[in-house]
């Protein structure tokens, strides 16, 4: 197949923590069908790494350090997108981070963290990116959520609630850009093999318990064998169909009907969930609230 007879042949797509995991594979996916990246990412390295790869195989890719916490950053990012490249034709907003442990372990501070990241990074990327396409009249926006975003949970209390306020914000401003021709897509993915498990935060409890942790969740990931390449595929499809909410694979479905058709079971296994966390934390010598 020619380039021009790529579905994405010669769009702009910009994608924010393009340096691994589902941005790296986003990035990859659209410029292997045609598209010309922008991959953005706190770490230069990791993202200058995801463009040489693109430029390899004959792609067009730009890497730009971009830090989505940050407001003035981002305002930076996408006055400069608009100057030098252009309007991007679709917006991946993917950066996220993850803090492991109950609600009173969290401080404020954890929350300001991830508050910052995986809302407002999302919310920046949607409201400065919204604006240029609304101006011409086209595009898709495209929030990375989770399954997370679907049901309660003891252990990630604040990464749930991060992706629940992006899956409704999601569904908020597809409704508003409706009328200006652009689609928004909430991507919500189960367990997938990426690295947030070894780069994510651990609170209210001994370190050893951390490492013990941190290893069973990468030991999860790894024999789940979902590669972030079926999500980035899942993203590509969502634009083209213009889909509204994406659970990818499937506990992410089966969690999705569950939070429709029976939330309270969901909530029993999240109480569940939580004798289970008291009883480790209690072996290992820690307690909830740190």
């Amino acid at each position: 197949m020619s380039n021009a007879g790529k579905p994405f042949h010669n769009d702009l797509v910009v994608v924010t923590g393009a340096g691994s995991g589902i941005g790296r594979a986003t990035a990859l996916g659209f410029a292997a069908n045609g598209a010309r990246v922008i991959a953005a990412d706190l770490n230069l390295a990791t993202a200058t790494s995801a463009c040489e790869l693109i430029r390899g195989r004959g792609g067009d890719a730009h890497a730009r350090q971009v830090d989505v916490a940050s407001a003035p950053d981002m305002e930076r990012f996408a006055a400069w997108v608009r100057a030098e490249v252009g309007i991007p034709d679709v917006v991946v907003n993917n950066a996220g981070i993850a803090i492991n442990g109950s609600f009173l372990a969290h401080t404020e501070q954890d929350w300001q963290q991830i508050v910052g990241v995986n809302l407002f990074g999302v919310i920046r990327g949607c409201r400065l990116f919204g604006a240029q396409m609304v101006e011409r009249r086209r595009g898709h926006i495209v929030n990375i959520a989770s399954a997370a975003a679907f049901a309660p949970t003891t252990s990630l209390p604040a990464y749930s609630t991060t992706k629940a306020a992006v899956l409704m914000l999601s569904e908020c401003l597809r409704a508003e850009m409706a009328g200006y021709g652009i689609g928004v897509t909430a991507i919500c993915p189960g367990f997938t093999s990426t690295p947030i498990a070894r780069s994510a935060r651990f609170v209210g409890m001994p370190e050893a318990e951390v490492e013990r942790q941190r290893e069973a969740a990468i030991r999860l990931l790894r024999r789940r064998r979902h590669p972030p390449e079926k999500v980035a595929a899942a993203v590509m499809r969502a634009v083209l169909r213009d889909r509204a909410v994406v659970p990818v694979n499937a506990e992410a479905k089966v969690i999705r009907a569950l939070s429709l058709l029976a939330p309270e079971a969901l909530r029993g296994l999240a109480k569940l969930g939580e004798r289970q966390y008291r009883r480790q934390l209690e072996r290992a010598g820690g307690r909830p609230g740190g």
